[in-house]
């Protein structure tokens, strides 16, 4: 089933995106001596989230903003791109919306704008966002701000009529790859939300001596992920194509998080009746987008993007991060509940969503992710060490 998405309007978001946010002015920013466009590359998926409000923001600021363009790619492609592009002088894309893979990245090859000069021009972050998307926030060290959040995972994904006993624990899960081989996958850790969750969760699962070091505390979690890939057909490219198996039959159980279960049986791509599950000692490694500037964007923009930025903050904006469940629940700022969301929204997930997950958040540890250095050595790590024996 494939629902298409209604445009939301809503009546205070315009004058709340202008002027104020949550009660407090904004720090006055120079105008555009004539509108811009913006240009906005997506790595993460994060359209899904954020497009139907962006594009709201250029009728709420027609004298800032004329036409905001859309563009996607993946996300180990882009820091190399923006690096060449500021070298040559020629920045071409104005705003990025990136998870932790390429915000990372690109923290650790110094291509992001410092917004620290520009607090004054933002909302004030801790007091308007959710405790641990503020948790997250603090991952971008000043270059980026989160715009949607959700608790991710890892969680296993599973036909109940083609698995009959789900594994339990981390060991299960491995005897069980064992006993059906190539019927198991996940997706490459740089280029996965889900991929990345299970490689960071996976410490926590095993005891692992340090889960925050993946170079020096992970001797489990690398002996795991040799001996699994031993029962591992290939790894995919990006979490879309392990959905697209596990829905045709091809695997019989996948990594996933809460959107990615909630919005491929959305979509149909994914069996309605796939269930889901947790491995003992299960921690949650939440997950966020973020809304990062290049270096090298001109001034002129500057003052749009920020203007942009507190305007996707702004509670009727985030009502949107709902979508259909693809990062579940998704809003990062406080006091949106599901009802702010448009009707599609609504309908997606009561009907696909988990009665679990409430419990499932309420009652299980939540980690943020690594910091930015440390998930760089983890991906290149897990690329040497495991991906490499797959080609």
């Amino acid at each position: 089933m494939r629902m298409t998405r209604r445009r939301f309007m809503g009546t205070t978001a315009a004058a709340a995106g202008a002027t104020l946010f949550g009660g407090k002015a904004f720090a006055a920013l120079a105008a555009p001596s004539s509108p811009v466009t913006i240009t906005v590359a997506d790595v993460a998926g994060n359209l899904a989230l954020t497009q139907a409000a962006m594009e709201r923001y250029t009728e709420a600021k027609p004298e800032w903003a004329s036409r905001i363009a859309f563009t996607k790619a993946p996300a180990p492609e882009l820091p190399a791109k923006l690096k060449a592009q500021q070298a040559a002088g020629r920045v071409d894309i104005d705003l990025v919306l990136t998870g932790t893979d390429a915000l990372s990245a690109g923290l650790d090859q110094g291509i992001w704008t410092d917004l620290s000069p520009y607090k004054a021009d933002l909302p004030n972050l801790e007091g308007i966002y959710i405790p641990q998307a503020f948790k997250m926030q603090g991952m971008a060290k000043d270059h980026g701000v989160v715009v949607s959040y959700y608790p991710s995972g890892p969680l296993i994904e599973f036909m109940p009529d083609r698995v009959a006993t789900p594994p339990k624990t981390a060991e299960e899960l491995l005897a069980w790859t064992k006993a059906n081989p190539n019927k198991f996958i996940y997706a490459r850790p740089s280029n996965s939300g889900p991929g990345r969750t299970f490689l960071m969760g996976l410490p926590y699962l095993l005891k692992d001596a340090d889960p925050r070091d993946p170079e020096k505390g992970w001797d489990k979690t690398w002996a795991y992920l040799e001996e699994l890939g031993q029962n591992i057909e290939y790894y995919a490219s990006g979490t879309t194509q392990t959905m697209r198996e596990f829905g045709e039959g091809t695997r019989d159980i996948v990594v996933t998080t809460t959107g990615w279960d909630i919005n491929p049986r959305v979509l149909g791509t994914v069996p309605a009746e796939a269930e889901v599950g947790t491995l003992a000692g299960f921690h949650w490694v939440t997950d966020a987008h973020y809304m990062v500037v290049p270096k090298g964007v001109p001034e002129e923009k500057l003052a749009v993007l920020l203007d942009l930025m507190n305007f996707m903050l702004t509670p009727e904006s985030q009502a949107y991060a709902y979508d259909q469940g693809y990062f579940y629940p998704g809003p990062a700022v406080k006091d949106v509940p599901l009802s702010m969301a448009p009707e599609e929204s609504r309908l997606a997930i009561e009907e696909f969503g988990r009665p679990q997950y409430d419990e499932w958040i309420a009652n299980n540890p939540m980690e943020t992710p690594l910091d930015a250095d440390k998930l760089v050595t983890a991906f290149r790590l897990w690329d040497e060490r495991i991906g490499a024996k797959k080609g």
